[in-house]
């Protein structure tokens, strides 16, 4: 799960698994594969950043100390 804030800047979090496809219009609208769609603060950018993040913290947690010796 990745934190999002909708435009209010109310924080929530959405399964990034679960994201069809993202697109700025010029909000940035996240489409869920449940037909969903959910307009979001942060910019496509930002988003494909939290969601490497989060996949490398599940597929790779000792990633981090590696690279610290």
């Amino acid at each position: 799960m990745i934190r999002v804030h909708r435009l209010n800047n109310e924080e929530f979090l959405i399964n990034c698994d679960l994201i069809e496809f993202a697109e700025e219009t010029p909000n940035t609208v996240v489409s869920m594969m449940s037909g969903r769609k959910m307009v979001v603060a942060e910019s496509c950018e930002e988003l494909q950043r939290m969601i490497i993040e989060y996949k490398r913290k599940i597929f790779c947690p000792n990633l981090g100390e590696a690279e610290n010796k």
